[in-house]
């Protein structure tokens, strides 16, 4: 059974500044370049079942100068649609939501017709990512690889691990870092969780 590996895209100016970004295709800062590059370690030499990234640049990107090849694009590992809370903090939300939770409450409509997602719905397309690659991983034993965004990813290791997907509140995850998610006695576990380029340890 292969490990399912989670990359975070490298740092943007919203990512910086604590900014929901989801449909806002933002290119990487110079440091989320370097941190980008400074994951090829991880991945140099390796080959994978599956590389799948999210459309938006900013993940592309990162495949890219971490140096993983082969990389598909898929639309299910899109950040979570944030709607009407598009580039805003969640410092701003509680001003006039002081109780506000993104992963109980969900985000409101935008002006423009976007509803946004609740929590439900983004699991339900980590669910769909996840029974796609069940099958890549249950292969040869090689690794499946997602470049996505933090809510996301978060999501997904919810799922993977049998949790609803609000449980991802659980997992921090920061810019350009590396997550495995493996399987002990044939059930998925956290078996290393926001590596960065910088630490040490990687195999």
């Amino acid at each position: 059974m292969g490990d399912l590996i989670l990359v975070r895209h490298g740092e943007t100016e919203w990512s910086l500044s604590g900014r929901h970004t989801s449909r806002t295709d933002l290119p990487l800062t110079h440091h989320g370049e370097e941190q980008a590059k400074s994951l090829a370690p991880f991945f140099a030499g390796r080959s994978f079942a599956r590389v799948l990234t999210s459309p938006l640049d900013r993940a592309v990107r990162t495949a890219e100068l971490a140096g993983l090849t082969g990389a598909v694009t898929d639309p299910d590992l899109h950040e979570w649609d944030y709607g009407g809370y598009e580039g805003i903090t969640t410092v701003e939300i509680h001003r006039s939501r002081p109780d506000w939770d993104l992963w109980s409450d969900g985000v409101p409509s935008a002006s423009d017709g976007s509803r946004g997602e609740s929590p439900r719905e983004v699991g339900e397309r980590a669910d769909r990512v996840l029974s796609r690659v069940d099958a890549a991983l249950r292969g040869d034993g090689e690794d499946v690889v997602l470049v996505a965004h933090a809510h996301f990813l978060r999501v997904v290791t919810a799922r993977r691990l049998g949790l609803p997907p609000q449980q991802g509140r659980l997992f921090r995850l920061a810019t350009g870092t590396v997550s495995r998610l493996s399987t002990e006695h044939g059930r998925p576990v956290i078996a290393t969780w926001n590596e960065s380029g910088t630490s040490h340890g990687h195999h």
